[in-house]
């Protein structure tokens, strides 16, 4: 039996899979780890090369088994699907991403670190935040026409709304009405001070992020769009030009050729 040297690692919640072969590619190693198991099974190996799927979790597992000596390289799954030969099941996804990650035109998805993370948690957080505070302003606005009290679209133009709603002495809105409408302005007042303070702690981490600072320096990118791009492209040097990146961020069709004929699809966006 030879030394490992290549690990296909199938991520999961609590049970996960180890995929490892030689240097001739002669598989040596297939078995389930508990999560608990994980670091120690792989702090007792020499070094060698680990690949996972960039998914849920993915970051912090390359962060802690870079931490025990391996060298640990994410891949899309979408480019990890084509090698699995067999039905999917956990040893047969394993076993794709070890034959995967050694694939000399495999492309790879630089590790995030724990900054850029946080970072990008406090933006996906004050998205869900204002979806909800659209939501519940949809609602307001929707149950206010039914009384006939109608407001111009826009943000800025609820605040009518929510004044109607809270001045008592308005007939316009029955009694039994208001109070329930109260809970709808009660949560959207909430809401706004929530957005503030992440837009806030943003604004922060912006003024003392140097990519950060580079980003906004080019005309029509703020705070928010520096921080989101500083926290979500860990390695800039992946892309090979502008266009490349654009591609990336879905600002251009993808395409679906044959025969010759290029044919682009709006419909499915490069990501």
């Amino acid at each position: 039996m030879g030394e490992i040297t290549t690990i296909g690692l199938d991520l999961a919640k609590n049970i996960f899979q180890v995929h490892g072969i030689d240097e001739t590619g002669t598989a040596v190693v297939v078995k389930r780890l508990r999560r608990n198991q994980v670091i120690g099974f792989f702090a007792g190996l020499p070094r060698c090369l680990v690949g996972m799927e960039a998914c849920a979790t993915a970051h912090h597992w390359t962060r802690e088994l870079t931490g025990v000596g391996h060298e640990v390289r994410l891949m899309p799954p979408q480019y990890v699907k084509a090698y699995v030969k067999r039905n999917k099941n956990d040893a047969a996804d394993a076993a794709a991403i070890c034959e995967a990650v050694k694939r000399p035109s495999m492309r790879f998805v630089p590790a995030k670190t724990i900054e850029q993370q946080s970072a990008l948690l406090m933006h996906r957080t004050r998205d869900l935040l204002i979806r909800q505070r659209t939501m519940l302003i949809n609602a307001l606005r929707g149950h206010m026409a039914e009384f006939g009290l109608i407001e111009a679209q826009g943000l800025h133009k609820v605040a009518g709304l929510i004044t109607t709603v809270m001045d008592d002495r308005d007939e316009r809105i029955p009694e039994m009405a208001r109070q329930a409408l109260k809970m709808i302005t009660g949560q959207i007042n909430e809401l706004q001070a929530r957005i503030a303070v992440l837009e806030t702690q943003v604004l922060a981490w912006h003024k003392n992020n140097p990519v950060c600072q580079r980003l906004a320096t080019i005309p029509g990118i703020g705070p928010i769009i520096a921080t989101a791009i500083a926290a979500t492209v860990a390695d800039p040097s992946v892309f090979r030009s502008g266009r490349e990146f654009a591609a990336w961020l879905g600002l251009v069709p993808r395409q679906s050729s044959t025969g010759g004929k290029a044919a682009p699809r709006w419909d499915q966006q490069t990501r």
